[in-house]
């Protein structure tokens, strides 16, 4: 998303996805998200939004995306959130990140995960995040397009990447993933009757103040209560239901596709409308690396 400008589509996917990344690199005052209202922090899937670009990352054919969080959104180091959709026979080619980590995430169908040179394919709605340092990659090869998600944590706020012209296709897959992978699969939630969350990712995983990834679902008309871990922030984005979300007593709508930022300290009420439940993917970013250690630390030994 940072190399040399090519011209061609290539130099116009190159310059859109700078700009995506110089906002989400906009740095108000913390305190400048905070003032807002709640639904306006809000981020909203909104297809009418979505920039379409060709060779991302080298990659093959096309995609289009818009953000959903930038970095102002909270005042630890979340980078950016996308949201978008890749085309049949096409992904983002294999790139580094040197001083941030991503997790590609998605949503249904299936697609071809990369990290350091080894694919293969994983069905939907699943993740791979990738270490800091290690290269990733995604390919549809399908003829289906597949909803597609993106969160991007970093030691520091700022975004990099380094290309390396290949967009994986056609290569060999291994029947057995080799790196971490994730499905969000309501059947592997805990049995009972309240509200169900599973960790599909502890602190270990991240490189970064990256701390975890949690899967969650709440039953019609009940709700998640309460604050993350101390010295936590959160980025709750609804994977299916609707509901309503409590931030410092001030309320605002939830629905599928939409981002929630939680500040560090915040306590905040997710409930789920009386319809139908509200499954969540949760993501916890560290206020620093101290503050990950500790959480860690409370946590019970694998």
């Amino acid at each position: 998303m940072r190399q040399a400008v090519r011209l061609g589509a290539r130099g116009v996917a190159s310059l859109i996805l700078m700009a995506a990344a110089a906002d989400a690199q906009q740095q108000p005052a913390p305190a400048s998200a905070a003032a807002r209202p709640l639904a306006e922090r809000i981020g909203h899937t909104d297809p009418s939004r979505y920039r379409q670009l060709a060779k991302v990352h080298d990659g093959a054919g096309t995609m289009a995306f818009a953000p959903l969080l930038g970095a102002d959104a909270i005042s630890t180091n979340l980078v950016f959130v996308h949201r978008g959709v890749i085309a049949p026979h096409s992904g983002i080619g294999q790139h580094f990140h040197h001083q941030c980590e991503e997790m590609f995430v998605i949503l249904d169908g299936e697609a071809q995960f990369t990290v350091d040179g080894r694919t293969s394919t994983i069905k939907g709605p699943a993740a791979v995040p990738d270490r800091m340092g290690h290269a990733h990659a995604l390919y549809n090869a399908s003829d289906r397009p597949v909803q597609w998600l993106n969160i991007n944590v970093g030691q520091t706020k700022r975004y990099d990447n380094f290309d390396l012209g290949d967009p994986r296709e056609g290569v060999a897959l291994d029947a057995i993933p080799q790196f971490a992978a994730v499905r969000l699969d309501r059947a592997k939630l805990p049995a009972g009757a309240g509200v169900r969350t599973r960790r599909l990712l502890r602190p270990e995983v991240f490189a970064t103040p990256w701390t975890f990834v949690d899967h969650v679902l709440i039953p019609p008309g009940a709700a998640l209560d309460g604050a993350a871990a101390p010295g936590i922030s959160e980025m709750v984005y609804v994977v299916s239901g609707a509901g309503e979300a409590t931030l410092a007593g001030e309320k605002a709508p939830l629905q599928t596709g939409d981002a929630l930022p939680v500040e560090v300290g915040a306590q905040r009420t997710l409930r789920a409308g009386r319809d139908a439940p509200l499954e969540l993917m949760v993501i916890g970013v560290a206020r620093d690396l101290a503050a990950k250690a500790a959480y860690a630390a409370t946590l019970p030994p694998r």
